[in-house]
């Protein structure tokens, strides 16, 4: 579910904008996720053609593939979310500390990255160990 860790960047740090661009670590432009009024997001793939929509629920996301297939979903909990598969089985979960890093688990709650957001409202994604993965801005 890697395509979803962007569209969990734009719900759970509350990003008062509709329009986001992923990057990969050399500064190349992955793809770029869009958000409407009613908090419904649609992500492109570089070249502008869709890849999956995000429905926004009254406890998350449910996730979508570009062919309108339902791939998975997010739900809140009390340190954050949940993310699951399908099937309902859970494959993930992103909790956020006092200073706002947030830290991605996999679904035996071991760590397998990061997300810090800066001054300038950029978003880095980091691997387990520290190292840059992609950003979003």
């Amino acid at each position: 579910m890697k395509k979803i860790i962007a569209v969990f960047i734009l719900f759970f740090f509350a990003c008062p904008i509709y329009a986001v661009n992923s990057y990969n670590k050399y500064g190349q432009k992955e793809g770029s996720y869009n958000l409407n009024s009613t908090g419904n997001i649609t992500e492109y793939d570089k070249y502008g053609a869709k890849k999956a929509s995000y429905q926004k629920t009254s406890s998350g996301y449910n996730t979508y593939d570009k062919y309108g297939r339902k791939t998975g979903s997010f739900k809140e909990t009390y340190s954050g979310y949940n993310s699951y598969d399908q099937y309902g089985r859970k494959t993930g979960s992103y909790k956020t500390n006092s200073n706002g890093i947030t830290t991605k688990y996999d679904e035996y709650g071991r760590k397998t990255g990061s997300f810090k957001k800066d001054s300038t409202g950029t978003i880095t994604e980091y691997d387990q160990y520290g190292r840059k993965v992609r950003s979003f801005k």
